[in-house]
C-alpha cells in the first residue's frame, strides 16, 4: 500500500471515530448518559431494593471533580503503557527486518 492510500485510509478511520463519539450527542438530545456504575447500583436496587453492600470503598474521593480526575489520570497512564508497547514492539520488529 503505497502512503497516499495509508495516509487516507488513517484519515477515514479518524473520521469515524469521531464521528462515532459524536453522532449520539446530536441526534439523542435528552439522553443522559451515565456511567456502568450508576447502572449497576440503579439495576441492583430494582432487583433487591433492601440490599447492602459487603464493605465500604478504602478511598473516598471529597468530590467529584476529584473523582474525574482519578479516572482520567488512570485513562492516561494506560493510554501511555499500551502505546509505548505498541511502539517498542514494532521498533523490535523493525529493526529485524533491517538485520536480515
Amino acid at each position: 500500500m503505497d502512503q497516499s492510500k495509508k495516509n487516507l485510509s488513517n484519515w477515514l478511520l479518524v473520521l469515524g471515530v469521531i464521528t462515532l463519539a459524536v453522532a449520539p450527542l446530536i441526534f439523542i438530545r435528552d439522553a443522559e448518559f451515565n456511567g456502568a456504575d450508576g447502572e449497576a447500583e440503579a439495576a441492583i436496587i430494582e432487583v433487591q431494593p433492601g440490599y447492602e453492600p459487603w464493605f465500604k470503598p478504602v478511598f473516598e474521593p471529597p468530590s467529584g471533580e476529584v473523582e474525574s480526575l482519578l479516572f482520567t489520570s488512570q485513562a492516561a497512564v494506560g493510554a501511555g503503557v499500551i502505546g509505548y508497547v505498541i511502539g517498542l514492539y514494532k521498533e523490535r520488529n523493525r529493526q529485524q527486518r533491517h538485520k536480515g
